[in-house]
């Protein structure tokens, strides 16, 4: 695989030969590498490196981006290059967005504070985070069995605290348990008015309840 195709790549690319690099045992040193790659001039080549980038799952148009750059692509091609990924349908930040909230709920939840953040670190748009999580509310209404509503967010705590259900009915003191619960939802990014609410229904067996 040449060096051109994998932004983050280490082989010797079309400079020279494996000998002709000044890192150890003659292969090309990292900045010797960024240094080729801004003398492409070939859109094909940096597409063809977004392409490899995009392999094993979806990423988010600042990912991209900021992966290109960072390798040492010319900025203008790098620009043309997302453009053409945007046409071509290889880039959507909602779609991106939608399944890294579906799959956080299902293989692990987490609250609408933490997603925030992940997202935002991936430089998805607050905009477009904001209706994606609109999405997952409106998705995850249901009642009680008293008749109230439950929120997105606590039904993902539901099920953080279903799955340390074990660990949690160990616990034999109530109060440690239920701080235990408290403790748990916290790191998983549900903020706080959540975790009082599910912590103090989890039940003398360790297991969230559905009701006070």
């Amino acid at each position: 695989m040449s060096d051109e195709r994998s932004p983050g790549g280490s082989g010797s690319g079309s400079g020279g030969g494996s000998g002709s690099g000044g890192g150890p045992g003659g292969r090309a040193t990292f900045a010797e590498r960024r240094e080729r790659r801004a003398q492409v001039d070939d859109p094909a080549t940096v597409l063809d490196a977004a392409a490899h980038f995009l392999e094993p799952r979806a990423r988010s148009v600042s990912e991209v981006r900021r992966r290109l750059a960072g390798a040492g692509y010319r900025s203008d091609l790098v620009e043309d290059v997302i453009g053409r990924l945007l046409e071509l349908g290889l880039l959507d930040d909602a779609a991106f967005a939608r399944a890294w909230v579906e799959s956080r709920d299902r293989v692990r939840p987490r609250g609408e504070r933490a997603m925030r953040q992940e997202l935002a670190l991936k430089g998805v748009a607050r905009e477009i985070v904001d209706l994606m999580l609109a999405e997952r509310r409106d998705a995850a209404a249901r009642l009680d069995t008293e008749g109230l509503a439950i929120s997105a967010d606590q039904a993902a705590a539901e099920r953080v605290l279903a799955r340390h259900m074990r660990s949690l009915s160990r616990v034999a003191d109530p109060r440690q348990r239920r701080q235990r619960a408290y403790a748990l939802l916290a790191r998983n990014g549900f903020d706080p008015e959540v975790c009082r609410t599910m912590a103090s229904h989890v039940d003398e067996a360790g297991e969230p309840s559905e009701g006070d």
